[in-house]
């Protein structure tokens, strides 16, 4: 009897296996064609997109990171990325720490708004938004950050809230008492112990807003100041005007995704934690 147990639950475990590599499989393979094929010519790619490139050949590299401006193109999408997360956070952190704090129908009225603005479809609201921001002078990267800022709101909110009741209010009516002002509870004493939540929403944002065309497109278009994914675009749109020029675009991506995902891995151990604290305490 102990030896058929012992048989079942080794086969459990060798069946958990086989279905954590086959997704591992699954997930690491279009990485692994978009490597490849990175450093293959047009040929190369369509007479074997799956094999070794005969040699590896980093001149496809240096081309696309040319033909994309690059650096150019890098500095754009970092700085529209930091300020945006940057307005995300605070915005999201004080008014969820707000509501928490003050208990009131409204304060719940709002958090419930919040909640219910994360259901609404982006395209439902993407053209009247666009055209009310043209009648402001923003359509540039200033008005993309406030779009990006506002969109972001809901769902930090949402994850702010949940783990800001975990934070003792003991510590705030300490603080208080020996005289600091709201700003000074908040940013000295609150901010510090919610590290593992902010890093989670900066991580979730940052790597939405990087990989984002739709908003970048809508708003900057084909301007001299373009992000990395636009610039991916307009790239293969002028090089491919008589097919697709496949020796373009994989290393174009390949060199695109590179900061995101290293800072991804960076701080991949907060999202978790992070998620879990927020969402669940809600």
């Amino acid at each position: 009897m102990a030896d058929r147990y012992f048989f079942r639950k080794k086969l459990g475990i060798a069946g958990v296996y086989v279905l954590l590599t086959a997704a591992a499989v699954y997930t690491l393979a279009p990485l692994w064609f978009l490597f490849v094929n990175s450093f293959k010519s047009q040929k190369e790619i369509i007479d074997d997109p799956l094999g070794f490139p005969a040699r590896f050949d980093f001149q496809y590299i240096f081309r696309a990171m040319n033909e994309i401006h690059f650096f150019t193109a890098l500095g754009i999408t970092a700085l529209i990325t930091v300020l945006s997360v940057g307005l995300i956070v605070l915005v999201s952190s004080m008014a969820a720490w707000l509501m928490v704090r003050s208990k009131t129908r409204w304060s719940m009225l709002i958090f419930m708004a919040f909640t219910a603005a994360m259901l609404v479809p982006f395209q439902a609201i993407m053209y009247p938004l666009i055209q009310f921001f043209d009648s402001l002078g923003l359509k540039n990267a200033g008005g993309l950050v406030i779009m990006y800022g506002g969109f972001g709101l809901s769902m930090s909110v949402f994850l702010y809230h949940g783990f800001i009741k975990s934070v003792p209010k003991g510590i705030e009516e300490a603080a208080l008492i020996d005289g600091c002002n709201a700003f000074q509870i908040f940013f000295f004493i609150v901010m510090p112990l919610l590290k593992s939540i902010t890093v989670t929403v900066i991580v979730l944002n940052t790597m939405w807003i990087w990989n984002d065309y739709l908003l970048p497109f809508l708003v900057i278009g084909n301007s001299p100041q373009k992000t990395l994914v636009l610039e991916l675009y307009f790239a293969r749109i002028t090089a491919g005007q008589f097919g697709n020029p496949w020796q373009l675009i994989f290393p174009a991506v390949l060199v695109s995704i590179i900061p995101i995902v290293i800072f991804f891995l960076f701080l991949q151990k907060f999202i978790v934690r992070g998620i879990s604290d927020g969402a669940i305490k809600s």
